[in-house]
């Protein structure tokens, strides 16, 4: 089999002369039939290559640089392998380190490419996208007056990026809608909290994360200690993860770990060999072992499908929603020289059980899909009970008969908020009937 120890190519236009010099076995011809040599870059392939930049240098209707012939190949090699691996220019690649840290300039939300049109895959919480309105699945085909069909995404994100209060109209194809919508979205600096906490109800937690960030397990334990107290312990606690587009592996590792006292949380697998790793828990629930539910939606991504995966193999947490958005791949950075870099996608995800998670998401141990409840008007107003008769008996407890005397609205503003977390949140309002009904069966059992 003839090798090409030694090639050079030169490429001359009346331009510029690019010269190509090739040192070491590099080459193959098609007649290269022995599967013990190394793999060799084809011959053919590469004159074609030479070919077609020549082409382009003489004959395309404008003067293109060398420069931007061959940085526009390396976007397109990139481009053609996954929708995660890219090459980051400057501007990228600074983007890429402010993000992890939870503060960035644009509109707040997650995007991706699907059939050459940028597709939503969440806003983020509290920033301008989620207060205009733009959700989940949406595809944005205009960016103001300017189509996104042929835009490279790095190209569209930095469209979508601009001076804080700096206005931008988004033309968007929604499931479900005749018509294209126009929402207009002020830009701002996306601020992102990655943890929230309130109490849903006596005894009962509710943690949103965000985004997973540097800080977030450390967030996560303050957060579960401030609902979680000797004096007033949980008895259930919701984990929010609808809408989390993941971020830093690290972080999810981390917040799976605080719900577990042993075993696999994740591991990866690649073709070289620092790409297959495995995380496993240290001992310590800080939630006790309390009933906990995770919620989780189409746009739970990537880090949120690690943790909803670990805790579901463990049976550490029920998970309720709908089946979440498959990004099960790991992209390693790769820093090269003139501050740019190589997002490049090494390894996939692979849940404890030895589930992957990559196109096929975490599918839901009760599926719930978001919905919107409304109240039966006056659904009390025929109901009677011993207590609406006259002359009824007393239960011979006056202490408790006069309580419930003075707080007689309190049964109505139970129902009150019950119904509007019904209405508000469908889904969380199931996650925490589930937590209750968890809670008796636990107490029961013991």
């Amino acid at each position: 089999m003839p090798k090409l120890r030694h090639l050079s190519i030169w490429l001359a236009t009346a331009a510029t002369t690019l010269t190509l010099t090739f040192s070491s076995p590099l080459f193959a011809t098609e007649d290269s039939t022995n599967s013990d040599q190394p793999k060799l870059l084809p011959l053919n392939e590469v004159r074609t290559f030479v070919d077609i930049f020549d082409h382009i240098k003489k004959a395309y209707v404008e003067e293109v640089n060398d420069k931007t012939l061959l940085e526009n190949a390396i976007k397109g090699m990139l481009h053609e392998l996954d929708p995660h691996s890219a090459y980051l220019e400057p501007t990228a690649y600074k983007d890429l380190q402010i993000n992890t840290t939870g503060e960035f300039g644009g509109l707040g939300i997650e995007v991706g490419m699907e059939d050459g049109f940028v597709k939503v895959i969440t806003p983020i919480d509290d920033t301008p996208a989620q207060k205009a309105g733009v959700k989940a699945g949406d595809l944005i085909i205009k960016l103001d007056n300017e189509p996104v069909k042929g835009l490279t995404l790095s190209e569209a994100v930095d469209l979508m990026r601009g001076k804080p209060g700096s206005k931008l109209v988004l033309t968007i194809l929604r499931e479900g809608e005749e018509k294209p919508l126009t929402i207009t979205v002020t830009r701002d600096i996306i601020q992102v909290t990655s943890v929230k906490q309130r109490l849903l109800a006596p005894e009962y937690g509710y943690i949103r994360l965000t985004q997973f960030q540097i800080q977030t397990g450390e967030n996560l334990k303050e957060a579960i200690k401030k609902l979680h107290t000797p004096e007033q312990p949980l008895k259930g606690l919701v984990i929010d993860l609808r809408n989390n587009p993941g971020g830093v592996l690290q972080a999810a590792v981390d917040v799976s770990d605080a719900f577990l006292n042993e075993g696999l949380i994740v591991y990866t697998e690649g073709r070289l060999p620092n790409s297959e790793l495995r995380f496993n828990a240290s001992s310590g629930d800080l939630a006790d072992g309390i009933p906990i539910v995770v919620l989780i939606n189409s746009g739970s991504a990537s880090a949120s499908e690690i943790v909803a995966g670990a805790l579901q193999d463990h049976k550490r947490a029920v998970i309720m929603g709908t089946t979440s958005f498959g990004k099960g791949s790991v992209q390693t950075v790769l820093p090269l020289h003139n501050e740019r870099a190589l997002k490049l996608t090494t390894a996939r995800y692979f849940t404890p059980s030895g589930r992957s998670i990559q196109a096929s998401g975490i599918q839901p141990d009760i599926e719930v899909d978001s919905a919107v409840i409304t109240a039966k008007a006056n659904a009390n107003s025929t109901l009677y009970r011993e207590a609406d008769l006259r002359g009824h008996l007393s239960n011979g407890n006056s202490t408790e008969e006069k309580q419930q005397g003075e707080d007689s609205s309190a049964p109505g503003q139970a129902l009150s908020e019950s119904t509007s977390l019904a209405a508000s949140d469908y889904q969380l309002f199931q996650a925490l009937n589930l937590l209750k009904g968890l809670s008796i069966v636990q107490a029961v059992g013991q």
